[in-house]
């Protein structure tokens, strides 16, 4: 296509082609300009307790401030491992997010399915009154929580741990709205071969809706993973307490050391960083096909 000329004659401007995709491009240097500086916000203080951790105490609390190691040095690993079971807190706080995640990922999307293909009087009202649940901070339900696992004596026992995380509301909205964006005619075509309820959920909905499995199923771990209150509460032995808990105990031993906090924290975040980089792109699978639809 050729220029298209002013109306006074001044010069030449470009085709309106070209100028949406420089405006594209603009837009996107844009877009990724802003990324990047996100992820440096949230880069650095990441490296900085790399950093830290990596220092002789001595460096810590040295004046100017630098990024630089004089002598790195792994002391303040070696000291929180060996001042603690940290191999058994990894495989407790393993084994309680595992469990929480596939009971959180089973009772989410049993509720999902029965609120989008099952119609039944009131199902509206039940919904909104699950997601009423996200509303609730945590915080207001341990005082009831804690007196009714007392009570059962289930106190100091991984099931005190797990079974208050299995009711996940994010999780049933996810399903829910990732259903009632299958078409209807494969379950109705089901529905005449016979298929029952429960053989159309297991083995039609089900395989449908890996990426809302990963989805929650990942985010249910991080939040298990990383749940400390709770815990702190109920797990009074040692042995059974879970990473974040059991670190927080050995840095309470030391004190204010900085390096050794700053390892435990490394310590803390590695599994999560792992499981982050091995599922990325099933996280933003997840995201994309269960959040956008309305």
């Amino acid at each position: 296509m050729t220029a298209v000329a002013t109306p006074t004659g001044g010069g030449v401007t470009a085709p309106p082609e070209k100028r949406g995709i420089t405006r594209a491009r603009l837009f996107n240097g844009v877009c990724i300009g802003v990324l990047i500086a996100f992820a440096l916000l949230w880069l650095v203080p990441l490296l900085w307790a790399v950093d830290t951790s990596l220092k002789p105490e001595g460096e810590t609390t040295k004046v100017p401030v630098t990024w630089l190691i004089d002598s790195p040095t792994i002391e303040a690993y070696t000291k929180v491992i060996g001042a603690g079971n940290l191999l058994q807190w990894y495989a407790n706080s393993a084994i309680i997010s595992t469990i929480v995640a596939t009971m959180a990922v089973l009772v989410g999307s049993m509720a999902g399915f029965a609120l989008s293909r099952v119609r039944f009087r009131g199902s509206n009202v039940v919904f909104w009154f699950i997601l009423a649940g996200i509303m609730i901070p945590g915080e207001a339900l341990i005082v009831p929580l804690f007196r009714e696992f007392a009570a059962v004596g289930a106190i100091d026992t991984y099931w005190a741990v797990i079974l208050p995380q299995i009711p996940v509301p994010i999780a049933v909205f996810i399903f829910k709205q990732f259903f009632d964006g299958v078409p209807r005619e494969l379950e109705e075509a089901a529905l005449v071969d016979g298929a029952s309820r429960l053989r159309i959920y297991a083995q039609l909905f089900i395989p449908l809706s890996r990426p809302a499995i990963s989805a929650v199923a990942i985010f249910t771990f991080v939040w298990s993973w990383n749940n400390f209150l709770w815990p702190l509460l109920v797990l009074t032995s040692t042995p059974l307490m879970t990473l974040p808990v059991g670190l927080a105990t050995v840095s309470s031993s030391y004190g204010i050391q900085y390096a050794q906090i700053m390892a435990s924290a490394v310590l803390g975040a590695l599994p999560l960083m792992v499981v982050f980089l091995l599922f990325q792109r099933r996280i933003v699978e997840g995201i994309a096909r269960t959040g956008l639809k309305g």
